[in-house]
């Protein structure tokens, strides 16, 4: 399995080559009624959702922080930042905990679905969009029979500036 650090080194990219793809596993998650896949190796941990501590003048996707085992971890609600509607926390809501260089960042999803699978002739670019919408962080769609997935880089996403978690990139 190729791991993400070589696969960004093409970051202008939207889609890797598929010599560096091939097979690669995503973690799925939903968001309402789409279907969103992430690089598995930047999976921690999986979490029930628990309240946050809020913090002042940070963004409303940013839900506060939790301890987690002595460390402080951000919460970030990707319905929010993605502009969604929002929606009763359940019993299916979940805190996807991530490492991303070292850095540990929480990300709030509706739920997960499963570890899945995707060689590279199952990942399509992602479509263009106009100039306005900040789409860098959408490496592909995956698919799998009736599935789609909208394949993100975690890592870029969550070191935009306008998420204000890093003064500088998270990759060193």
């Amino acid at each position: 399995m190729q791991s993400l650090t070589s696969r960004t080194q093409s970051t202008d990219a939207k889609i890797p080559s598929a010599a560096l793809l091939q097979t690669r596993e995503f973690l799925a998650f939903n968001l309402g009624a789409e279907e969103f896949g992430i690089d598995i190796l930047k999976v921690q941990e999986i979490r029930c959702y628990e309240k946050p501590t809020r913090m002042a003048g940070v963004p409303d996707f940013i839900k506060g922080v939790v301890n987690l085992r002595g460390v402080i971890v951000p919460i970030v609600d990707l319905r929010i930042k993605f502009n969604l509607p929002e929606v009763e926390y359940n019993d299916f809501t979940v805190v996807i905990v991530l490492n991303l260089h070292g850095r540990v960042v929480g990300i709030v999803v509706d739920g997960v679905s499963d570890v899945t699978s995707l060689q590279a002739d199952q990942v399509k670019p992602a479509p263009e969009f106009s100039s306005h919408l900040d789409t860098s962080h959408v490496i592909g769609l995956g698919t799998l029979e009736e599935r789609m997935l909208i394949l993100m880089d975690i890592e870029r996403l969550m070191a935009s500036p306008d998420m204000g978690l890093a003064d500088r990139p998270l990759a060193a």
